[in-house]
């Protein structure tokens, strides 16, 4: 935040306004273009199951249908390549006309109605998930810690995994954060605006948990790790909740717009 907003530059443009003479700072700079590019390359196909699952729950493809089947959509979709490309395809054209209106006129705009919109859900449902019938199990599992278990893991394994969580989910080291720095009002403190990111971040995450787990536990899914946490344990939840298509297309609107 401090080097966006100082320099009120792009990546490596925001390093090259601040270091002084002979130093290679901006070098970093080209390291957070090529992460993002990396990051683009499996993050829009991600994205583009989002979109897809908005897609199924508006048209009913999940209405009526068995817990025990949900696995078999997201088995399909995988399948196949030319849904995925096509998903996809619209993923990125739409993230380009948000973007090309700029961060304020676009992206700001956009996610200030998208993103309340999923903070509210996303409380509505880990409330939902509280009445669950094997929701103690689920909560237990989420936040009790099992150290013996981290000890065969390896707790040094296990801060690097978190450590690696936190970098990941805030977006440190790949220069976003630093682009929204070079937007940023000096009305606002570095430290305050710091506070308030991290607080909801974690805050967001938490709720996810909250969600996630006790859903595990009721619908009978290992609670695993990866994609098959938000495109098979939700769609779960939503088919075995009143109004789920809705609920479930709102869902996978709102998290679209958030990827």
């Amino acid at each position: 935040l401090a080097v966006g907003r100082a320099s009120r530059q792009r990546a490596v443009k925001g390093y090259k306004t601040l270091e002084k003479s002979g130093q290679k700072w901006h070098i970093h700079g080209w390291f957070c273009i090529l992460g993002c590019y990396l990051l683009m390359m499996y993050y829009t196909t991600v994205s583009g199951w989002m979109l897809a699952y908005f897609c199924k729950f508006c048209t009913g493809s999940f209405s009526g249908m068995a817990a025990e089947n949900v696995d078999t959509v997201f088995t399909n979709m995988l399948a196949s390549p030319a849904e995925m490309c096509i998903y996809m395809a619209i993923t990125v054209i739409l993230g380009f006309a948000v973007l090309g209106s700029g961060v304020q006129k676009g992206l700001e705009r956009v996610n200030k109605f998208m993103m309340i919109g999923l903070l509210l859900l996303i409380i509505v449902l880990a409330a939902h998930s509280f009445a669950l019938k094997n929701a103690g199990e689920g909560i237990k599992f989420y936040l009790m810690p099992d150290w013996n278990r981290a000890k065969e893991v390896g707790i040094t394994t296990v801060v690097t995994s978190a450590m690696n969580q936190a970098f990941f989910t805030l977006s440190l080291g790949m220069a976003s954060i630093e682009i929204f720095g070079s937007y940023m009002s000096d009305e606002y403190t570095l430290l305050g605006a710091s506070a308030k990111i991290c607080a909801l971040d974690t805050f967001v995450a938490l709720l996810s948990g909250l969600i996630i787990f006790p859903a595990c536990f009721s619908f009978n899914v290992e609670p695993d790790q990866g994609p098959s946490l938000i495109f098979v344990t939700m769609p779960r939840v939503f088919v075995n909740m009143h109004g789920g298509r809705i609920w479930g297309a709102l869902f996978f609107l709102f998290i679209t717009f958030a990827s």
